[in-house]
Order: structure tokens, then sequence, then C-alpha cells
């Protein structure tokens, strides 16, 4: 691919200087060689940083959010080389630690606290019966899922009722990801291990269907869930919209025993927007990625105004439960066991404590809804990987509102014979969805096109400067094959 993601790491600032004013996203990456949690930057030449915004004079809380490292295949898109970006999720780790803002992903050789169960999930039961997320059974049916039971629970210190009801329909989600290092012999890539959380919504035909965060299953290689009953399958992604920082991931029934089945809930989901601040929650989540784990605490604020680092906003619940790495994708629960938010991220500060932040369940239900309902994709191969055949820049949150330009991807260059310039693309178009999910940034859209065979066709949404104003546009373009001096390029 012929793009080329030209922004560059300008304006950071030292975040031992300004860490006291970083939210910070809860996803820990563990180097493969290391036998404690956290990263080691040492090793892996990558640095925890945050970048200025002119909102940190405003007093607006910012967050980052933790990436995978991933040694993104920038030639998907570029014709020249790009220096890639090391250490994603876990570069940007210094502030960031809760599950939400709190983005919460742990990463190492092996998935601490989690029992990778190899064996028989061949029950191939494609019959069995899950109740929807909307029914709240008292009994669990015996050949399915149940739903999470959410009557007759009292609000007291006690919360074991809740947990007990809630923690089947919480699952750990565990991700294979390559991060690239610098040595004296050039750049190496590495092999590492990312985990965070994520909540049973519902089922298709085929498939068992899991919501999380974007930022958790972004650039993953492979996934896998573990269960309640410390089973673990295979996912695959379902579908990821990068504005909302949600994901909805799928693991095949056919790949789940019966009896794994039989211990499964189906989360009932509640409405955040009837929450009030000093009700009682509960977070659930795989914090530290050791396992499920729970914290209480109290809705602290409602859509609580807070930026990303790349000058994004986002509407989300404030709550004094504690949120830990690991925990982002997780569950955040009133006292009926209802999820009403989706544990994101943490306001980390040397003077701050107990700012954790969720995702509100009634804004996120559509996006859910609309993520469910998309293909199931994998990875392709390299070689039969599909390319735009253009050159990019990141217009960020910041860009876009010194500039009044919407955030996206900017397209300056179409290379000539590419898939792009036979499309109705133009240059200065900026990319907002791939293939109807959102995207923000160059590696949204590289890591969209893993899925993505040269030859299939796919609707992009563009804004184009039409007047002096940016119209919508849906343009449609059947992605190239890979060129033949690409795999030379990397």
């Amino acid at each position: 691919m012929y793009d080329e993601n030209e922004n560059k790491d300008t304006g950071r600032m030292n975040p031992e200087e300004h860490k006291e004013e970083a939210v910070t996203t809860n996803f820990i990456m563990r180097d493969p060689d290391s036998e404690k949690p956290g990263p080691r930057d040492s090793e892996r030449n990558i640095r925890p940083q945050t970048y200025h915004t002119y909102e940190e004079q405003q007093n607006i809380p910012h967050y980052q959010e933790y990436q995978y490292h991933r040694a993104a295949e920038q030639s998907m898109f570029q014709e020249e080389p790009k220096t890639k970006k090391k250490g994603g999720f876990v570069k940007k780790a210094a502030g960031l630690v809760g599950a939400a803002l709190v983005f919460g992903v742990v990463a190492g050789s092996t998935m601490v606290g989690i029992n990778w169960a190899a064996g028989a999930y061949g029950n191939n039961n494609n019959n069995l019966e899950i109740s929807k997320a909307e029914t709240i059974p008292s009994s669990a049916n015996a050949e399915g899922v149940q739903a999470a039971n959410t009557s007759n629970i009292t609000t007291s210190n006690d919360v074991s009722t809740i947990v007990d009801r809630a923690m089947p329909s919480v699952v750990a989600i565990t991700s294979k990801v390559i991060y690239e290092s610098q040595t004296w012999f050039g750049p190496m890539q590495r092999e590492g291990v990312g985990s965070g959380s994520g909540i049973v919504v519902g089922k298709n035909d085929d498939e068992l269907l899991i919501v999380t965060n974007n930022h958790v299953v972004q650039g993953a290689e492979e996934l896998k869930v573990t269960f309640i009953d410390q089973a673990a399958v295979d996912a695959s992604i379902k579908g990821t919209d990068a504005d909302s920082d949600l994901a909805v991931i799928a693991v095949p029934l056919k790949n789940i025993s019966s009896d794994t089945l039989s211990k499964i809930a189906i989360a009932s989901l509640g409405n955040s927007d009837s929450l009030k601040v000093g009700q009682g929650v509960v977070a659930i989540g795989n914090a530290l990625g050791y396992g499920q784990s729970v914290t209480v605490g109290y809705v602290s604020a409602l859509d609580r105004s807070v930026q990303t680092e790349d000058g994004t906003s986002r509407d989300l619940l404030q709550t004094d439960a504690a949120i830990n790495p690991g925990n982002s994708g997780g569950a955040l629960l009133n006292m009926r066991g209802e999820v009403v938010g989706i544990n994101s991220a943490k306001y980390s500060s040397t003077e701050v404590e107990g700012m954790g932040y969720a995702i509100p369940i009634s804004k996120a239900q559509n996006i859910i809804d609309t993520l469910m309902t998309r293909k199931t994709r994998t990875q392709v191969t390299d070689e039969n990987q599909g390319y735009l055949g253009i050159q990019c820049k990141n217009i960020d949150g910041v860009t876009s509102q010194q500039l009044g330009m919407p955030q996206g991807v900017f397209i300056y260059k179409i290379v000539e014979g590419g898939a792009a310039s036979k499309s109705d693309l133009r240059e200065k178009d900026i990319i907002t969805k791939f293939d109807g999910q959102g995207i923000k940034t160059y590696d949204d859209l590289t890591n969209m096109l893993k899925y993505y065979e040269g030859g299939t066709t796919v609707t992009l949404t563009v804004q184009s400067l039409e007047n002096g104003q940016y119209v919508e546009r849906n343009v449609d373009i059947t992605l190239g094959k890979k060129p033949a001096d690409a795999a030379q390029k990397g």
C-alpha cells in the first residue's frame, strides 16, 4: 500500500513534568522476557509520552490511549519509508492507568493469571438456546447461555450477589501483538501479549458476541477470550469504531463446549441516562491481566468531557471505583447488576485519586448494535492484502480545531495507477469511515485494511472541500493488489 502518514510526533511534553495532568487508559504491555507486569521501556525502546494541546490551558482533563506497539506495515499506503511508531499502547502508558480512560490491557509473553485452557472445545452444538440480554429470568436455560439475573438485588455494602450474577458475562481478552525495537543490527520485531476485558452482549446463529474497547483489539494479530470457567477460545474482530473506542468481537459457538456455554451469561444492559451522581456502582474486569477482579464506588459525575491526547473529546461517566490496567472493556454495573458503562480509562496524577471513566452504555448501544451485525473478518495474508494507493497525513483533534478541518486521514497525494486513482477519491479529501467503520488515524486505516483482500470493493466516507465548506461523500473503491515492490519496502 502506498499511503504515508507523515504526521510526526511533535509538541510532546515531558511526562515527568506534566504527569499530574495525564489521564490514562488501562493498558499494560509486558516484554516477552519479563516476568513482572508493566512495560520495560529500556528493552523495547519505548518511552511514555504525552502531547500538548491548547485545552490543557483550560484545565480540561486529558487522557491518553495505550496502544500495542504494532510493527505497522506503512508500505500499505506508502511509496516512501516511514518511521514506525514504537510502543503504541505501551508507549503512551505513562499517565494512563485505568480501565476506560483506563483502557486496560496487559501485555507479556504469557497471559498472567489467565489459564489458557488447551483442550477440547469441540461440542458442536449450534442449536443452543441463548436468552436475549433484555430478558432477566431467575434461572438459567439448561440448554444455553443464561441472561444475567438482575432481579431482587438490594443495595448494601455487600455486592457479592451482584458479582455472582454478573461475573459470568465478563470475559478476559488476550491478544498477540507485534512490536518493534531498535537494535545495533537495525529494527527487530518481537511478539508480546496484551490483555483487557469484554462483556458478553448477545449471540447470533453462529457466534457469541462480546463488546470491548477498540484500543484493546486494535492491531492485534490474534485474539483469545477466556470465560468464567477458564476455558479459552479464539475470537475474531466483527467490527470496530475508533471514534467511540468500541469494538465487537465474535467467538464461534461451535468452538465453545456446552459445559462452558451453560456457565456463560449474556449481560443485562441498563440505562445510563437514568443514573444519578452518588449512586453505587461496581466495576468488574481483568485487572493487571491476573483474572477478573471487583471494585466498588459511586457515580462521581455524569457526561464528564474528557479529551484524548489527539484532541478528541468524549463524554464519559466518572466514578471513584478503582479502574486498573486490564480493566479496559470491562463492565461498570449499577446496584441491579445491569451494565451502565464500559470501563475505559483513569485520570492519573500525583495529586488525584479515584477518577475513573466509563463509556455510558446508553450512548454506546446503537454503535454496539451496528457492530454486531457486521461480517466477521479474519486477517488476510500480507501478499493478498488490499491497497488504496494514497499518501496521507493525520488530522488530529487539535489540528481539526485549529484549522477548522474534519478529523480523519487527509489524502495529500493519490498515486498514479493505484486503486484510488481509479475511483472518485480526490486529493485533499479527508477519510472518516472505512466500510462503515469510523477511523481517526492512519493506524486505524492500516489496521482495517489487514482484513480486506485486493479486489474487494468497499465504501469510504470522506469529507471533501467544496466552495469553502466540507461536504460528506461516499466513495466506492475497489482495493488494489499489493505492488510488486511493496514487499521490499516493508
